[in-house]
């Protein structure tokens, strides 16, 4: 079984597309436990004349999005659940340094608890080896979260 993902096949199991896909590659991931990959940021992204002039960087909730869809691509990977929509419920993130044009954002997500659509799980973002942010999440799968909430 293939463990990694190029820029084509994450788009099976992650539903964002540009301008918003936030991820370009799988390194490895082991479905419902973790997956890790990366994201390059070139100098033409759409964010970076506008954040900020003269001293460009990645916005903050772009970082997290990347971090939220690398944990997306650990669950959807799990059997039957292909390119399901995820939201978030919950985040605690924590951002140490920026990220400018021309920097490889490499992501480790986990996995820590998956019940009923709902996943808990961590996330780091390295560039250079130096950890640049990480948060505690909470992301869902409604379609399948609502099948267990009380009927109106």
């Amino acid at each position: 079984m293939k463990k990694s993902l190029n820029s084509t096949e994450l788009l099976e199991f992650q539903p964002n597309r540009y301008p918003f896909l936030m991820i370009d590659y799988v390194t490895k991931f082991s479905p419902g436990k973790f997956a890790e990959g990366y994201k390059n940021f070139t100098n033409n992204e759409w964010f970076f004349p506008i954040h900020f002039k003269g001293n460009p960087n990645v916005p903050g909730a772009l970082q997290l999005e990347a971090m939220a869809q690398m944990l997306t691509i650990a669950i959807t990977t799990l059997p039957g659940l292909k390119g399901k929509v995820t939201h978030a419920l919950e985040h605690n993130v924590k951002f140490k340094k920026e990220i400018k044009p021309g920097d490889k954002l490499v992501l480790k997500t986990k996995v820590l608890k998956w019940n009923r659509g709902i996943c808990d799980g961590t996330a780091q973002g390295f560039v250079n080896k130096k950890l640049v942010c990480e948060a505690n999440m909470k992301i869902t799968i409604p379609e399948i979260l609502e099948k267990f909430l009380p009927k109106k």
